[in-house]
């Protein structure tokens, strides 16, 4: 049996809590970069006897669409598989049905799903420092509660994964991250672009045509140089305060 999480957490908080559950599972477990660009996704075939975790974030209620194009080459071949989807204490809406959807023509054999909690990658005043300790403890014990479904051969019950379809309307965050003046040029955020939006030629500005808005050029940067426009962070903010104000929980479908 090999175990294997396939992530795609431009920020980290993820792949936190991804690893929170997969390091209750076994001590070696590989991981599978969606967030890479120069992988060659086809590559990756399991077998029946292999157990999987595909982790992403929700972004505006729906799965980012490149780590949607990236999973897809993946083939599954009924191996078993948990989904996992991360939020920033907004709301996921139609992301665990989309990851469901995706898995399944992957070739996925679905045992359980999960939602969690991270901070938001934008407006980092919501779900700060989640996944926390409290967050950590609740998907451990996830995890386990799912490895005794694998062990008891009980993983073809059918599970209800909350969402709709068809999904809402995928729409973009709009905020094109810029280099201000502190940059100095070292290409760190376009070496680590999962969307190769940014110019190693020019660090300025990202391509918005290819930029998602997944803020890790921002959490990437040693000198803190990239920023995002604070007048349309702020208005953002105000937009989702009410749905951010009370703390979400972690919940498991199994």
């Amino acid at each position: 049996m090999k175990f294997v999480q396939i992530i795609f957490s431009p920020t980290g908080g993820t792949k936190k809590a991804a690893e929170a559950i997969t390091s209750e599972w076994s001590g070696s477990v590989e991981t599978i970069d969606l967030c890479d660009p120069f992988v060659d996704f086809t590559k990756f075939s399991f077998n029946k006897n292999d157990v999987t975790l595909i982790a992403l974030p929700s972004y505006g209620g729906r799965v980012p669409a490149l780590a949607a194009k990236r999973l897809s080459q993946i083939k599954g071949n009924s191996a078993d598989c948990v989904l996992l989807c991360v939020y920033g204490n907004r709301a996921y809406e139609d992301t665990l049905v989309e990851m469901e959807d995706i898995a399944k023509t992957c070739g996925f054999n679905i045992i359980a799903a999960v939602s969690a909690i991270a901070e938001h990658s934008i407006m980092r005043q919501y779900a700060t420092g989640r996944p926390d300790k409290q967050d950590i403890q609740k998907l451990r014990t996830y995890a386990k509660t799912i490895l005794d479904k694998i062990k008891s051969k009980t993983s073809n019950a059918p599970i209800n994964i909350p969402g709709n379809r068809p999904y809402k309307k995928a729409g973009g965050a709009g905020l094109v991250p810029k280099a201000s003046k502190d940059c100095v040029g070292c290409g760190v955020c376009a070496k680590n672009c999962p969307a190769q939006a940014i110019n190693r030629k020019n660090l300025k500005i990202a391509d918005s045509k290819k930029c998602i808005s997944c803020m890790r050029c921002v959490s990437r940067c040693p000198h803190s140089a990239r920023k995002v426009n604070d007048t349309l962070v702020s208005i953002a903010a105000v937009t989702i305060k009410k749905a951010c104000s009370i703390r979400k929980d972690c919940e498991l479908f199994i």
